[in-house]
């Protein structure tokens, strides 16, 4: 299992919020690329880059943010927040992340993710289903859908979609612990998706019951910034 620790960006700051509240924002780093450094030197791999301002835009907004952490790490940067383009697309690959989110251009526009698949592959693309009571919600999380999680999911996987981000609203940045249940029922249903787990990580024990259940990977935000769970103790799950 992948750990993928999180950094979301508001105005070139690393912050998180509560359950997505733009509101309820704590700024934890100034430096994005500082952050991103230090779990690269505490010897993780992935990371998950999240362009809060894009989301809430509509359109890519930190590319000054992604090219800095791409050209000065190593990481495997996955990237999302606001693409709406194929262009915006093409310039984050050639930027150097190697994957991009699409969560709410999945939902207004199906028909651009079956042509993006097409042209950057399955493994270039990750569907990022962001969920509260298993309903889809978008625009960076300040407008509920009426589709639920299994439905979604259903239509992509025939279209090609491999690589599934899903984020439980409710426990995103609480550290209550993640939804278990949510996560079982998506594997369930659809046991060949690459499935990475988001949303209310607290402690080291989250994390082995993820492994244990079979996801993919796993995001961790606020437990790190919290200290509920040190980069060190990391390496060992």
């Amino acid at each position: 299992m992948r750990i993928i620790p999180a950094i979301d960006i508001i105005d070139g700051k690393c912050v998180r919020l509560k359950q997505g509240d733009y509101a309820q924002k704590k700024v934890y780093n100034e430096n994005p690329l500082d952050v991103a450094k230090s779990f690269e030197d505490a010897g993780l791999t992935h990371l998950h880059l999240v362009d809060l301002d894009g989301a809430k835009a509509g359109k890519v907004i930190s590319w000054k943010v992604v090219e800095r952490i791409t050209s000065d790490t190593n990481l495997y940067v996955d990237f999302g927040g606001g693409i709406k383009t194929l262009d915006e697309i093409s310039k984050l690959l050639s930027l150097g992340v190697h994957q991009v989110n699409l969560g709410s251009i999945a939902v207004k526009e199906p028909e651009k993710i079956t042509d993006w698949l097409k042209k950057f592959g399955a493994d270039k693309i990750i569907l990022s289903a962001d969920v509260k009571d298993e309903v889809i919600s978008i625009n960076g999380w300040q407008e509920n859908s009426s589709i639920r999680i299994v439905a979604f999911l259903k239509d992509y996987v025939q279209k090609g979609i491999e690589h599934v981000t899903c984020t439980d609203i409710s426990t995103d940045g609480m550290l209550t612990g993640p939804n278990i249940e949510l996560y079982k029922k998506i594997l369930l249903s659809f046991p060949q998706l690459h499935l990475i787990a988001s949303g209310g990580v607290s402690c080291i024990e989250d994390l082995h019951e993820l492994k244990r259940i079979g996801v993919d990977g796993v995001i961790v935000g606020k437990a790190i910034y919290e200290g509920k769970i040190h980069l060190n103790d990391l390496k060992d799950i």
